[in-house]
């Protein structure tokens, strides 16, 4: 038999490092980031040539699996060339019946054929020094064909069977495979309060019938069933259709990881995967096990089965007591039984594990403490979203890479996403903290398929069928310099966000899907973390787990509308103020401690600290009622970190303590452009701009303001970002630039260019500009457009110590609104969508997003000057003249596992160089 540990062993072992795994050698199996030396050149040259590590990632879409060597090893070679540097490997649902005709042939998930594939894969990738995850499932939740029904996710099922005038007596209701009886209640009316003498309990339920009595007194018979929610694998591959696993029994996971981890692993022999991968939780309604009346009586001290009638509604005063206890047992369940174990799993099979804890089953922000490489997504920046979850549990945690699930709902439909779309989220996680990029991502395609190939249903297709793949790499490499420099030095984010677990337990409920995240959201409210970021503060959330296990980094902390909160962690916030901890309580003042038994025992612990803390004239610490003053509060306390003049929403940072300075990363998110004056909370340090698109640095304007604060004007394009670093001795604020009237007048380039159309045979002379869709023959064209003009530049325009930029013009901002589906930069830029510029046979660089310009002085002469602009537009031009596939026999094969996704209304879009082409000369 298996050992069961206590709560308090299991915290022990897990807080630092895992079971049977000494410090040392955890600590050696982390990645860890980089720090400058003290005059910050390491920092420099790291940053001009970052390491390989801090590539993104993609997540690699199996359809079927139908795969060849030739294709796998083809599409591993162009991810490389991309700057891409791993991949994740992801089995899903087929996209076309096996054709022998055409080489198509699914292989079953798990066969011999899959994992031969999944085995050439990882030799390939090992001999090209390319990074290699693995989810260890098709599709997800984890689940799949080898999953008995009597191990798939649990529900607590309650079936109410009517109590008909005169009848004393009611049927048992039929019960299906996996399926057993726990308790049932005789109730008068479920909306009224299920207790007292509005309920019974009924003893005897052994059947087929149930005794009801008095006779008349009764309008309904509620049982308690122990239930499975009867979900299937999302997007499963062929041979890998089945239940969800039961998250919460170590039974389950054990049997899944035998009949799938097992099997899969035998694909890598020697060199194992870097990670292995739990994808999103997603494990909806599943709130119950088989033995969760056991392990609730071993954790909580009483029998649940009472109380049950408190978990589908108003039991009394008690019920979110016990509703509090019962999602704090699930929440302990899937860490221990799903989380702990599978981090165990991995580490005896020579990988990590990388997981995004957050969803159902009910795990907390501490739950990532047991995950090597925590992962989130959504590009929220402003809320309450899984990436900053993840990230605010490796800053607690000491996790120096914190990975996002990136572009999941990037502009819809597939290949409709443009590069400026990429770096628009990208930038909105790097804000969050994230520092390693997984793309969501990249479908394998059969050659047979033709252009552009297969898609995910979903919206990201980030493959080399792209037509703007071409300046893949130059995204990339902006990216792989940002995650680089974001995992420098150490996270300085200000302000805690308390996240009230106990507040989240409280109000599950059998009918609602019991996540502890989602629950947060809706009580954290709309006006809290807006609060923070528009003073000029970043946050991290932060829980009472984090508080117990590595206490509080952060100058002030902020409770939101908390009511419970264990005395424990109470303690240690009062220990916090006492030593000069910034304390601010909102909408409430915390007056429970969480829990049926704890709750009894020590609520009047908490009301005591409360009036110590907030009432009376030595209070410590401040509480707001209106939500609104929090920024105001905030900053009247604490300095701000940085402080936009003209306040900006839109724009926001995060900073990175390093060794000998401060590295500040600022992002706008908008569409419209801002000149304005920013403040840092930096004194005697010089600031530098580190260019990630160029690799290059300058000098920075500034002046210091009247408590020796440094000033920066910065202007930001739409969608533009910006890295500063505060580093040495303060040196002299950087001179004013020239005056503009002393600088050449811009020349305008706009009109007679030659442009050549790849493929089609068709050069035309174009004057003015247009899109390539308003030219006879091109309006379904998607590829590449090549133009070429001679221009003469006059040596007045070099002469002088200028910079000379070619400018392809401004975009124009699109109305924002709320998509159903894709999120994506609101703006149409003035190239359509990439281009590559190369001036007398030289390449100058790449331009997809603003500013939309080059700097190209070095490749320029006085007289003529040749230039060749190599442009491309998206797949989806070609898409619409295109038939769409046609599913139906997929369909009936295999059952409709997926839907595409806004593919009822293409048309195609602008493309080319929309002008003005402008040669800018600046100081």
């Amino acid at each position: 038999m298996k050992h069961r540990y206590s709560r308090r062993e299991f915290v022990k072992k897990t807080s630092l490092a895992p079971l049977e795994l000494s410090a040392a050698a955890w600590i050696s199996r982390l990645p860890i980031a980089e720090t400058a030396s003290a005059d910050g050149s390491l920092l420099w040259q790291m940053f001009v040539r970052p390491p390989d590590d801090a590539r993104i990632m993609m997540r690699w879409w199996w359809f079927g699996p139908a795969v060849t060597h030739e294709e796998l090893e083809r599409e591993i070679r162009a991810m490389q060339e991309g700057g891409i540097g791993g991949f994740e490997i992801q089995p899903v649902y087929p996209l076309e019946l096996d054709d022998p005709s055409r080489g198509i042939r699914n292989l079953p998930y798990l066969s011999d054929g899959f994992l031969d594939a999944v085995r050439f894969v990882n030799r390939k990738a090992q001999e090209l020094g390319m990074r290699l995850d693995l989810t260890l499932c098709s599709g997800w939740p984890y689940g799949g064909s080898k999953v008995p029904v009597a191990q798939a996710a649990g529900m607590l099922r309650v079936a109410r069977v009517h109590l008909s005038d005169g009848e004393d007596s009611v049927a048992l209701p039929s019960l299906e495979a996996g399926e057993s009886l726990i308790a049932a209640w005789a109730v008068k009316d479920e909306h009224s309060e299920l207790s007292g003498e509005n309920v019974q309990a009924l003893d005897d339920i052994s059947g087929p019938r149930v005794k009801v009595e008095p006779q008349g007194r009764f309008h309904a018979v509620l049982f308690f069933i122990s239930s499975r929610t009867g979900q299937l694998v999302k997007r499963a591959a062929v041979g890998a259709e089945g239940f969800v696993i039961d998250h919460y029994d170590h039974a389950a996971v054990d049997a899944y990881l035998h009949s799938t981890g097992d099997r899969l692993m035998q694909a890598f022999e020697t060199l194992k995967p870097y990670a292995v991968f739990s994808d999103s939780l997603e494990v909806f309604m599943s709130n119950w096990t088989p033995e969760l009346l056991e392990e609730f009586r071993r954790r909580r001290g009483y029998d649940l089965k009472p109380y049950l009638l408190a978990l589908v509604g108003d039991a009394g005063p008690e019920s979110s007591s016990v509703g509090c206890d019962w999602g704090r047992t699930l929440t302990e369940l899937a860490n221990e039984h799903y989380l702990f174990r599978l981090r165990q799993w991995a580490d005896q099979n020579g990988t990590r594990f990388r997981c995004q804890a957050y969803g159902e089953p009910p795990v907390t922000l501490s739950s990532n403490r047991l995950v090597d490489l925590p992962e989130g997504e959504n590009p929220d920046w402003r809320g309450l979203s899984p990436a900053r979850w993840a990230s605010s549990a490796c800053h607690l945690y000491g996790k120096p890479v914190t990975s996002a699930e990136t572009w999941t709902w990037i502009h819809s439909p597939a290949f409709r996403a443009t590069p400026l779309d990429l770096k628009a989220e990208a930038d909105r996680h790097f804000l969050q903290g994230i520092n390693q990029i997984v793309g969501h991502g990249w479908p394998y395609s059969a050659p047979e398929a033709g252009e552009p190939g297969w898609r995910f249903y979903a919206a990201g297709a980030l493959n080399d069928h792209n037509p703007w793949w071409p300046v893949m790499a130059d995204v990339a490499l902006y990216l792989q310099r940002m995650c680089f420099l974001l995992r420098q030095g150490r996270p300085a984010n200000d302000v805690g966000v308390y996240l009230s677990n106990s507040d989240a337990w409280a109000r599950f409920m059998a009918r609602i899907n019991p996540s502890v995240n989602e629950i947060l959201s809706s009580i954290l409210g709309k006006e809290v973390l807006p609060a923070i970021l528009d003073a000029g503060f970043n946050f991290d959330f932060i829980d009472d787990e984090a508080i117990d296990l590595v206490g509080i980094p952060h100058a002030a902390i902020v409770l939101p509308g908390v009511e419970r909160i264990p005395l424990t962690a109470y303690r240690k916030l009062r220990d916090y103020a006492q030593h000069g901890g910034i304390v601010i309580a909102t909408r409430r003042k915390p007056a429970l401690a969480p829990g049926l038994h704890e709750g009894q025992r020590d609520s009047e612990g908490v009301q005591a600290l409360t009036r110590d803390l907030f009432e009376g004239q030595n209070a410590r610490c401040t509480f707001i009622e209106d939500e609104s003053d929090l920024g105001a509060a905030l900053a009247s306390k604490l300095t701000p970190d940085v402080q936009l003049n003209p306040k900006v929403p839109e724009i926001g940072f995060i900073r990175r303590r390093l060794d000998a300075g401060e590295l500040y990363f600022l992002a706008n998110t908008g569409n419209q452009p801002h000149d304005l004056e920013v403040t840092f909370r930096v004194k005697k340090l010089s600031p530098e701009r580190w260019d990630p698109f160029t690799g290059s640095r300058s000098e920075v304007r500034w002046s210091p303001a009247p408590d020796g604060r440094i000033v920066v004007p910065l202007h930001f394009e739409p969608y533009e970002s910006a890295v500063l670093i505060f580093s040495g001795s303060p040196s002299a604020p950087a001179a004013p630039r020239a005056n503009p009237s002393a600088l050449p007048a811009p020349l305008d380039i706009s009109r007679d260019w030659k442009v050549t159309f790849e493929g089609t045979g068709k050069s035309i002379r174009m004057d003015p500009l247009r899109s390539w869709t308003e030219i006879e023959g091109l309006r379904y064209f998607s590829g590449q457009g090549i133009y070429e003009k001679s221009v003469a530049i006059p040596a007045s325009m070099l002469d002088r110590a200028a910079r000379v930029y070619l400018n392809f013009g401004k975009g124009v901002p699109l109305e924002p609104h709320r998509r159903r589906n894709g999120i994506q930069a609101w703006m149409d830029g003035p190239v359509r969508e990439a281009a590559v510029v190369y001036v007398n046979g030289k390449r100058a660089g790449s331009v997809w997003c603003p500013p939309y310009e080059l700097e190209i002085t070095e490749w320029l002469k006085a007289g003529e000057n040749i230039f060749r602009i190599v442009v491309w537009n998206l797949a989806i031009n070609s898409m619409v003249g295109q038939s769409l596939p046609d599913y139906r026999l997929l369909y009936d094969r295999y059952g409709r596992r997926f839907e595409p996704q806004d593919m009822n209304d293409l048309h195609p879009l602008p493309s080319g160089l929309m002008g003005p082409i402008t040669l800018i000369a600046r100081s």
